[in-house]
């Protein structure tokens, strides 16, 4: 009988890395392994970093750091750092943190399993050099689709031969690689909500954002993968499912339609099983006419606009290398809310970029005043390692980025509470997420997991996680909702599930 492995992945970041986790789960499983919930009980703790910010990349070190202290006090022998971090860093990490045993990168992804196996066994595997990802594909996007399988490209699955080297007898509920580049992938929870990768990579070059460095060059899965992932994941009890990427509104630039998920979206949601399609990551600049009157119109698909503005005033903007300002964007909220009245909008901001004034900063106001989002994040700048903004001049003290970072977030707390209060007396359709002593939450169509509140019902009888209920708003708790649910909403929930 083979020696029973046991490996732990620990996920760090953003919902995309959440799916890379599940691919490196499937390729585990099905090579032997067997998952376990925590690192203490693995011979193995893989941690997903994220390498966006410094904040973040803190984070991932002390993951690292805590992972590494089970070592001699449990079963864990080693801790294996992969991810964003990982692959921007690579060696230069690994001789940052010897802690970590191994530092791998998005090339080991297809062999992780020889990888962990060597590690485990007391050997080495060299950290990789990092390189500019950008460069891995054609600049022409047209051109990516056929280049694309020499290039790892996480939670985009395999070359089409290493898939067709998996093994036939998949241990149960484990997602078959049913496509030339579809992922080998195990869900690591059972929640009614999973994220669902639309495409890798970005072509834009935002002067703060390192990411494209790492990621890559934007490049989409295919339409028939993301459609047998949607049918998989609602097989495995999925309600929802949030199509991530690093630009959505970009989806099928490289294969020939720009327009592409316009026409997938009502696909995915005549799915059977599934209740809602949310998409993220959109780019105010690459919003079309055709993709707002879908997302507001076509059952199951939420009228969702997670819009990527990260200031309105048009000076910092173009430093940014951003279009667009504010009236601009109302115009473009305008449009969304006079085609659905209660559609859900939340954006991110920076403030205290290098050169922005005053009346940069009461311009940003200025929108956010008028915007009536749902949800705000708001960030102080900081220099990015290797980003054009870091060379720039015309930094701010950090003590007044301080400053402007209290002040607008204030305000945004101010307003997200008030855009709740608005919603009172509003029926909204909730998917329930999780059940305590405590109460019921889900969400609202207007909210996100995890970044836009939730609902507390009223009542929780009759109700079960992964359950649809419609139900009134009587009041708020923040950016929270607190809503009763409606007489014989609860048949018809239970009705549908038949």
């Amino acid at each position: 009988m083979p020696e029973r492995r046991t490996v732990a992945l620990v996920t760090l970041g953003c919902a995309r890395n959440e799916v890379d986790s599940e691919e490196l789960a499937g390729r585990l499983e099905a090579d032997g392994w067997e998952l376990v919930e925590d690192a203490e009980d693995a011979d193995v703790a893989v941690v997903n970093t994220c390498g966006f910010v410094d904040a973040a990349k803190k984070d991932s070190v002390d993951a690292l750091l805590e992972a590494n202290d089970l070592k001699g006090h449990g079963r864990t022998q080693a801790v294996v750092a992969v991810g964003c971090m990982a692959e921007r860093y690579g060696k230069d990490l690994a001789e940052a943190l010897p802690e970590a045993d191994g530092v791998l990168g998005f090339d080991d992804y297809a062999d992780i399993s020889d990888r962990l196996q060597t590690i485990l066994s007391g050997g080495v595997h060299a950290a990789h050099t990092p390189r500019d990802r950008r460069k891995l594909l054609p600049i022409s996007p047209a051109e990516r689709q056929g280049s694309a399988a020499a290039v790892a490209l996480p939670g985009h699955g395999t070359a089409a031969e290493v898939v067709e080297a998996a093994p036939a007898d998949l241990p149960e509920g484990l997602a078959p690689a049913s496509g030339p580049r579809a992922p080998m992938r195990r869900r690591l929870d059972g929640a009614p909500v999973a994220s669902v990768k639309l495409a890798s990579g970005c072509d834009r070059r935002c002067t703060f954002c390192a990411i494209p460095s790492f990621r890559g060059s934007f490049i989409s899965r295919r339409p028939s993968d993301v459609l047998n992932e949607t049918r998989w994941l609602a097989e495995q009890g999925v309600k929802e499912i949030m199509l991530v990427s690093e630009n959505n509104t970009s989806y099928g630039k490289d294969l020939g339609d720009i327009r592409l998920l316009e026409s997938l979206l009502p696909e995915l949601a005549e799915v059977d099983g599934l209740e809602r399609v949310r998409v993220s990551y959109l780019q105010p600049a690459e919003m079309r006419p055709g993709l707002i009157d879908v997302l507001t119109s076509t059952p199951k698909v939420m009228p969702y606009f997670d819009l990527s503005f990260q200031h309105s005033a048009p000076g910092v903007l173009r430093a940014m290398r951003r279009f667009g300002d504010t009236d601009r964007f109302l115009e473009l909220l305008d449009t969304i809310r006079g085609k659905a009245p209660q559609a859900g909008v939340r954006s991110n901001f920076i403030v205290g970029f290098p050169g922005e004034s005053e009346d940069d900063l009461a311009e940003l106001e200025r929108f956010l005043n008028g915007a009536r989002l749902d949800a705000i994040g708001v960030f102080g700048y900081s220099d990015e390692e290797g980003t054009e903004a870091a060379t720039y001049d015309n930094k701010l003290d950090e003590d007044v980025v301080a400053e402007r970072l209290a002040r607008v977030s204030r305000l945004a707390e101010e307003l997200v509470s008030q855009r709740a209060e608005e919603r009172v007396g509003e029926t909204v359709q909730v998917l329930v997420e999780s059940m305590d002593d405590e109460g019921v939450y889900g969400r609202g169509e207007h909210q996100a997991p995890e970044t836009d509140g939730q609902v507390l019902l009223t009542s929780g009888e009759g109700l079960s996680v992964g359950r649809m209920v419609e139900a009134k708003v009587v009041g708020t708790e923040g950016v929270d909702l607190v809503a009763e649910p409606l007489a014989g909403s609860l048949a018809c929930s239970e009705e549908a599930g038949r």
